[in-house]
């Protein structure tokens, strides 16, 4: 693959970059792909997209977004090969990750174009019924939803170029709000050529959509009151985002998707070889290595009763032993590298710290590569890790190892203490528990609720009908509290109430009901 020029598509224009080039690279072989540079006059860029995009936009009505969406769907679908071979190689993803992002993406416009023809001929959306405001009933008040009169800005992590990218554009531009998305420059070329396709096919009215493909520059710098901005990667630069001046001073919106140290809990009423063994088994497996473990969705901590321990042990050893890793651009490779050499540099540093108070009980890390030079890629074997005194570690419960690496923390069976210790990590996106004794889930799961965005039941009843609880469902809302970020996306139309302004019209009810 030849190396290639990403210019950034501003507002229906490409846009070439100026400075010093940074290179995308194939995690595998470390090959160069792509470059980018800085695009200036991104103020202008918002500019034209609230003055243009949002407009055109707030003038078609849901169910006209939501053709919209349909038809970038069936242009990602059309290109669905092109998009897997992109996700391989700049991504580092087997073909199975990589359908695992595209599909994603394909599947939450589709629920979010569904959702569109639901809402109708309407631009607004009444929340709730009317309130009587007095002794007349004709006094009421309305609660309506509109779109915000400024631009989304979406600044995605590595790991999900595809589905990270349209998670947050689909319900924005259903909303009614431009979109200028900011995918990570490491990975960029998937999301690139998505964006590029719907540009190239004249989809969305000009400003609607728009991508930089190289540095932030001073994008950040040209935020304004109604503006939002929707951000997934480390609480440390969520935190920088919360003190930006326009979100200070002007109230811009921030939605922050930042770190999760998911757990799965094992509960003391499973059998070892049951359906819901083997379904903990398979899915904890899964999480640790789909993607290399690159997902926030991933499970980091698996608590399990001393009893079930060795079991245990042995069982995801088993699995992980079968793990090929490799080039994933071959077909015998179920596992590829990690997407970049500081990723891999900062899993192998937290790997170490884990590992003063976790005892290694499969794996270190080190991986003789298929189908790799010998010294090239960014590779880390999985690894799985035993703490029998969860109670008084501290990395473990502080520290995301964002790669194939998850710990065993041996607890003592109950709910109130399982419960407790997926609380230090002081917020989630997802835990799940695996049982299926009705008084244990009834306490663990009531445990769970306040500090997590989402709680997975797995037992032997959905055994072999669910995706598991790495799978965002464009249903359900994602996002967590505490280190999680606070925010909240999708969850139909729960996502959507990011980029709609929520305001009480007051007035006689049958004249509100005409304009309203």
């Amino acid at each position: 693959m030849s190396i290639v020029e990403l210019p950034s598509l501003l507002c229906g224009e490409r846009v070439e970059g100026q400075g010093a080039a940074q290179a995308l690279l194939n995690p595998a072989t470390e090959a160069p792909l792509a470059q980018v540079r800085a695009a200036a006059d991104l103020g202008r860029a918002l500019a034209i997209a609230r003055e243009r995009g949002g407009p055109a936009l707030r003038a078609l009505s849901f169910a006209e977004r939501a053709e919209r969406l349909k038809a970038i769907q069936g242009v990602l679908s059309k290109s669905r090969d092109e998009l897997l071979a992109l996700g391989i190689a700049n991504g580092g993803n087997t073909r199975s990750d990589a359908k695992f992002d595209v599909d994603g993406a394909i599947a939450t416009l589709s629920a979010y174009a569904e959702l569109g023809q639901a809402l109708g001929d309407r631009r607004t959306i009444l929340d709730g019924e009317a309130a009587l405001l007095g002794r007349s009933a004709r006094w009421v008040g309305q609660h309506v939803l509109a779109p915000r009169a400024g631009v989304a800005v979406h600044v995605n992590a590595f790991n999900f170029p595809a589905w990270g990218l349209w998670e947050k554009a689909a319900q924005a531009l259903l909303a009614g709000m431009p979109v200028l998305a900011k995918p990570a420059t490491a990975t960029a070329l998937l999301a690139h050529r998505m964006a590029e396709l719907v540009l190239d096919a004249g989809i969305l009215p000009p400003g609607a959509l728009s991508l930089l493909a190289g540095p932030p520059g001073d994008l950040l710098a040209h935020l304004g009151p109604h503006d939002v901005v929707a951000f997934t990667g480390s609480g440390d630069t969520g935190a920088l985002l919360r003190a930006l001046p326009a979100v200070v001073k002007d109230s811009a919106r921030v939605n922050v998707e930042a770190d999760s140290l998911n757990a799965a809990i094992v509960g003391p009423d499973v059998e070892v070889g049951s359906p819901t063994w083997d379904l903990a088994v398979s899915e904890i497996a899964k999480d640790q290595t789909q993607k290399a473990g690159q997902k926030c969705t991933a499970i980091r901590r698996v608590l399990v009763p001393e009893a079930l321990a060795d079991a245990l042990v042995e069982a995801l050893s088993e699995r992980l032993g079968a793990i090929k890793v490799g080039d994933p651009a071959r077909d015998d490779v179920t596992m590829g590298p990690l997407a970049t050499a500081r990723q891999l540099a900062d899993v192998r540093a937290r790997f170490a710290r884990l590992c003063a108070e976790a005892t290694p009980v499969f794996g270190d890390g080190g991986v003789t590569p298929l189908g790799v030079t010998t010294g090239r890629g960014f590779f880390f074997g999985p690894v799985l890790l035993r703490c029998d005194a969860p109670e008084a570690a501290s990395v473990l419960h502080t520290e995301e190892i964002f790669g194939p690496v998850a710990t065993l923390a041996v607890y003592d069976g109950t709910a109130a203490t399982a419960a407790a210790l997926v609380a230090r990590g002081q917020g989630g996106l997802v835990s799940s528990v695996y049982a299926d004794e009705r008084k244990f889930l009834k306490e663990v799961v009531a445990g769970l609720l306040p500090h997590h965005g989402r709680v997975y039941v797995g037992s032997a009843k959905v055994a072999g009908q669910t995706a598991g609880p790495g799978t965002v469902l464009p249903s359900l809302v994602h996002g967590g509290p505490g280190r999680a970020g606070g925010g909240e996306e999708l969850g139909g139309l729960r996502g959507m109430g990011l980029y709609l302004q929520r305001t009480a019209v007051q007035g006689d009810k049958l004249l509100l009901e005409a304009i309203l």
